[in-house]
């Protein structure tokens, strides 16, 4: 693959992701991703490294398909690459799905743009071949889920449930990690990035207790569902997989003095602790600064 170098930074998104271990992939996908790792991969020693580089890769590979010919609503073919992990000797893979997540995306702009900006975005025949495409392809794989889920301009307080203080990892701008000089050109500074990472049995531990605490204090409160959503989609996974909270491309967008204060995971955790305690004030208080605090993150994608 041709490597686009560009002074594009990644989108202001975060991202949940699953690597599932090597095992839970059928024969012939187990040895493509074996191979796919011995390559592209990291060693042992990475295993706390973020894939920051990674996620610009990607994004770059996206941009590569918009040069050179008419753009299409979804990609060709599907993607045949990976965010890879080991840990403990162990190899976590978790398939990029571009094709997947481009139907999801798809779906969440016609459901939020306005019309007239979605018919110029993707004309409406466009849209409709994208939509049969999905249809066939559906019905070939009725069981296939996306092992990364995206959030524009926030991180959804939700994603936070399956994580603990202990699981947060931020490295600062320019702080060498993992390979060296590996996909870099010369001048090229590493990025700040934040991410959780967890065991899957942790997180849905996590999850599970705070939807029944939820549920028995604040039944019709947003969070709840948010829980459910979020525990339902990790049962679909492998329950050895590892489970990562990236806050992606927001680092650019919060700065390292905000990064590095951030605590969300652990301010959520508390304000559990304190439901679960019979002390619904604290919680209130913790969950609705935490809250806010996003919210205000989130209003600036319409600062200029």
């Amino acid at each position: 693959m041709t490597v686009v170098r560009t002074s594009v930074q990644p989108p202001y998104a975060a991202h949940l992701r699953v690597y599932e271990p090597l095992a839970a992939y059928p024969g012939p996908e187990r040895a493509r991703w074996q191979a796919y790792a011995a390559e592209h991969g990291p060693d042992a020693a990475e295993a706390a490294r973020p894939v920051a580089e990674a996620v610009l890769a990607e994004q770059r590979e996206a941009l590569a398909e918009l040069v050179g010919r008419t753009p299409r609503a979804l990609p060709e073919r599907e993607s045949e690459r990976a965010y890879v992990r080991v840990v403990d000797g162990v190899l976590y893979v978790c398939p990029w799905a571009t094709r997947l997540r481009s139907w999801q995306a798809l779906e969440e702009l016609r459901a939020g743009a306005p019309v007239a900006l979605l018919d110029t975005a993707v004309p409406p025949v466009a849209r409709a071949a994208a939509e049969a495409d999905r249809e066939r392809w559906r019905a070939e794989h009725p069981d296939a889920r996306p092992w990364i889920l995206t959030s524009r301009w926030e991180v959804p307080v939700r994603w936070f449930l399956p994580f603990g203080e202990e699981d947060r990892c931020f490295v600062p701008s320019g702080e060498g990690v993992g390979n060296e000089g590996a996909g870099k050109e010369k001048g090229e500074t590493r990025p700040a990035a934040l991410f959780y990472l967890t065991p899957m049995a942790q997180a849905r531990r996590r999850v599970a207790r705070a939807y029944r605490a939820l549920r028995e204090a604040v039944p019709d409160g947003e969070l709840v569902v948010g829980a459910e959503q979020v525990g339902r989609w990790l049962e679909e996974f492998h329950p050895r997989s590892l489970v990562e909270l990236d806050y992606g491309g927001l680092v650019h967008l919060l700065g390292p003095e905000r990064l590095l204060a951030d605590r969300s995971a652990g301010e959520l955790e508390e304000g559990l602790r304190a439901l679960r305690a019979g002390d619904t004030v604290e919680a209130l208080r913790m969950y609705g600064e935490l809250t806010v605090r996003w919210r205000r993150v989130l209003a600036l994608r319409y600062a200029n």
